[in-house]
């Protein structure tokens, strides 16, 4: 999203049909908000006047997690604006109310809650790290929210939705971590590796991973040495010394980091800095591909990069309207869009869509909606403004987003497709094979 800066206390873009209004307005009567607000981390994208749909974004701009989610929140105003350029939504323009969550549990919390309470969004799309989707979809389900992840892949949510916790209010347009684990392990099998070692950030994302990648590689014969002795770090902790060499103790093959970039990278360079990296293939996941990252982490003494050679595993897209929105994002940004975009776009337009489907603007309408419009038996399309336009006309849809075809299942799960990426020689991040868990 684009940050407009400026001397006053709260920044306000206003997105009417694609335009960019000028910053620091006054207070913006669609949503009640001023410049004055007491929360510095909201952003309001404001449509219309009116009582239209009004929708939500909880994702890092800031925090461990800000290099990737300042991409995904990019693509959520990149919807609204396409959306309210061909209509809108029962007839009326969309609202974007965006909340930094700062890849922090407590703000995000508090940023659902603001959301849900004062803003009365109908839905949102967050957040990106499982541990804050964790505090913000109690709120979300209580208030009667649809909260769809464009990114959250801790099993827990399936465990949780299985026993009904969240009441129909959560989906997510990645899939979660039980099918990228399974993954992980067919490639870490294809590559030969028989010891692996596991290092993991201690919340939802890294132990929930840490337990599906166990079993899923244990059943392909292989070993997790540290299986009894796992090490979970602190996401709060600025130094790693004992785990990094406890991660690679015991002569692995591989060690296997399910972490975020701040922290991964402060990891290795402790690995490499006490010698205990040597001759051991790094393995990475979605939480650490950044274009940043080999940098972070560093350079030998011999002048290459620390992390050259390591391996990893990220949900890729595959969808039918991949083609369009890379056309579309490519125009704004000049660049590819990057991982999670545009699982962050589907999880926007089915937020639409299904208000559409239901033909009111809020959650009650949106949750009852969101699978049939999905995963029904529908008309397939890709185009978000062709499927409001056969909702307008009382038809049904399948929509076929960018990421896959989004099929959000009973549990709010969806099942994807994973590319396998490489740090090469000179640092650069490459896209080098795919891999699925079916």
């Amino acid at each position: 999203m684009q940050r407009v800066r400026a001397a006053c206390a709260l920044t306000l873009i206003t997105v009417i049909t694609g335009f960019l209004a000028a910053a620091c307005q006054q207070t913006n009567t669609s949503t009640g908000n001023s410049e004055g607000s007491a929360n510095p981390t909201a952003t309001t994208v404001a449509a219309s006047n009116g009582g239209g749909l009004k929708i939500g974004s909880l994702l890092p701009a800031t925090g461990d997690l800000a290099s990737i989610g300042q991409q995904m929140i990019g693509a959520v105003p990149l919807a609204v604006e396409a959306v309210n350029a061909c209509g809108g939504v029962n007839g009326e323009k969309v609202t974007l109310v965006a909340v930094d969550d700062q890849t922090d549990p407590k703000a995000g919390a508090a940023g659902m809650s603001k959301l849900a309470t004062l803003d009365k969004v109908a839905g949102v799309v967050g957040s990106f790290a499982s541990s804050v989707s964790t505090a913000a979809v109690s709120i979300a389900s209580q208030n009667k929210v649809m909260l769809i992840s464009p990114g959250s892949t801790s099993p827990i949510f399936t465990e949780k939705a299985q026993k009904g916790d969240y009441k129909g209010y959560w989906a997510r347009t990645a899939p979660p971590d039980t099918y990228q684990a399974l993954a992980l392990a067919q490639l870490a099998n294809k590559k030969g590796f028989k010891k692996v070692s596991t290092a993991v950030i201690n919340n939802d994302y890294g132990v929930g991973f840490e337990k599906a990648f166990v079993q899923a590689f244990e059943k392909l014969g292989g070993t997790v040495v540290n299986k009894n002795k796992p090490v979970r770090y602190d996401p709060k902790a600025t130094t790693f010394d004992t785990e990094a060499q406890a991660a690679f103790a015991g002569k692995p093959d591989a060690v296997l980091v399910v972490a975020y970039e701040e922290t991964a990278s402060i990891l290795l360079k402790s690995a490499y800095q006490q010698g205990v990296a040597q001759g051991v293939q790094i393995m990475l996941t979605d939480g650490t591909k950044s274009d940043t990252f080999p940098e972070r982490v560093g350079k030998g003494s011999d002048g290459k990069y620390i992390v050259a050679g390591a391996i990893g595993t990220v949900p890729g897209s595959n969808g039918k309207g991949l083609d369009a929105f890379s056309k579309l994002w490519e125009s704004k940004k000049g660049a590819p869009p990057a991982p999670y975009t545009a699982h962050a776009w589907d999880a926007t337009a089915l937020l639409m869509l299904a208000a559409q489907s239901a033909k009111q603007n809020t959650g009650v309408g949106i949750a009852s909606k969101i699978r049939e419009v999905s995963e029904g038996s529908g008309t397939q399309v890709s185009d978000v403004c062709e499927g409001l336009k056969l909702l307008k006309e009382g038809k049904k849809i399948n929509f076929q987003g960018a990421s896959g075809n989004v099929d959000i299942d009973k549990n709010g799960d969806v099942i994807g497709v994973y590319d396998v990426w490489l740090v090469g020689d000179d640092g650069k991040i490459q896209t080098v094979d795919k891999v699925s868990p079916k």
